[in-house]
């Protein structure tokens, strides 16, 4: 089967979206399809306002639907609901062919701390995009539960996945030098992950973030004492992560986290408030602190086993992700066929080959 991958979240940004697709692309034929791209380097592109890294591309319907065409694919997947991702599934929708959606990030907040936008008018725009589809596909169960409750419909659960034979414990590396314990942040530094609660936070020993974003210069200012390291990846990420203590994630707003796993893998503790990802990923597991005294939490985590972190960080591979990926799309296709009278377009049920 061969899948096209629409996103408006592409190199070289860094973050868990980009990290999410590139697994797909590199464990889908082992579980039966091909994973092929439709990203903003073929369109042109325009910063996006306050995130200069990220671009936004000037895509039409009509161009997008020629490079569907073009890639002649078995079922469409729509990944972010940015210009991209819109002229894909005006396409789609515009031919009738069948299609699914994810849901990566909690725009609605996200945009109610830039603009006074009433958290309802953005829900509302996203059960248009993904109601649409034939399936939307999301991190977590208690995010399924939560926007089912919102009115979305045909949710499927796809989880994320961990590089655990990059993001290991590594025994003696040390690559920050600073005062015990170290308490590490790693990710976009931007208002919606607030890291500032982290940053706050009075412990002991250091605190370190790794990670660039349109809040960086701010918070480099106000917190002179954190350690910023600027974007890591690669070997350097992974020996930073091995040489904290204790991770420490302060977003109340995200949908999974992937560098939940990458902390956990590396053998380290989390902290972090009991929210929709940390709820997920560490419920039960004796890796985690999770609770809404974000100070409580780390200090908890430092009491917690390295070794239970590690094991909770196995639990999540992503070849095992890109199999559920598949299978929902096998899931959305075959639904497609057996209840038609569910959806409004018309149309052949996928994109001519």
């Amino acid at each position: 089967m061969r899948v096209l991958l629409v996103t408006d979240a592409w190199r070289p940004q860094v973050n868990g979206v980009v990290r999410t697709i590139e697994h797909l692309v590199e464990h889908a034929p082992a579980c039966g399809a091909t994973v092929a791209l439709l990203t903003p380097d073929g369109f042109f592109s325009v910063p996006m306002p306050t995130y200069p890294e990220i671009r936004l591309s000037l895509a039409r319907a009509a161009a997008a639907e020629a490079k569907i065409r073009k890639a002649a694919p078995d079922h469409v997947h729509i990944a972010t609901e940015g210009p991209l991702g819109l002229a894909a599934r005006r396409a789609c929708v515009r031919n009738g062919w069948g299609f699914t959606t994810s849901y990566h990030t909690r725009f609605p907040e996200y945009l109610r701390r830039r603009a006074p936008v009433p958290e309802r008018w953005t829900y509302a725009w996203l059960r248009w995009f993904h109601n649409a589809g034939d399936g939307v596909m999301v991190a977590t169960a208690s995010l399924a539960e939560e926007l089912a409750a919102r009115g979305f419909k045909r949710i499927m659960t796809s989880t994320r996945g961990v590089d655990s034979e990059r993001f290991r414990p590594r025994p003696g590396i040390d690559v920050f030098g600073l005062p015990r314990p170290v308490f590490l942040n790693v990710g976009r530094i931007a208002p919606e992950k607030n890291i500032e609660a982290f940053l706050k936070l009075d412990l002991p020993g250091s605190k370190v973030v790794v990670g660039d974003g349109p809040s960086r210069a701010a918070l480099t200012a106000a917190y002179p004492s954190v350690r910023f390291t600027g974007t890591m990846v690669g070997e350097d990420l992974a020996n930073a992560y091995a040489s904290a203590d204790v991770f420490v994630f302060p977003s109340r707003t995200d949908t999974f986290g992937i560098v939940l796993l990458e902390a956990l893998a590396s053998g380290l503790p989390v902290a972090a408030y009991p929210v929709t990802g940390p709820i997920d990923v560490l419920a039960g597991s004796g890796a985690g602190a999770l609770d809404d005294d974000l100070q409580a939490a780390a200090i908890a985590a430092l009491s917690l086993s390295k070794e239970t972190a590690r094991a909770a960080g196995l639990r999540f591979g992503w070849e095992a992700a890109a199999r559920m990926f598949v299978e929902n799309v096998r899931v959305a296709v075959e639904r497609r066929k057996s209840e038609p009278t569910n959806f409004k377009r018309t149309g052949s049920p996928s994109p001519p080959r």
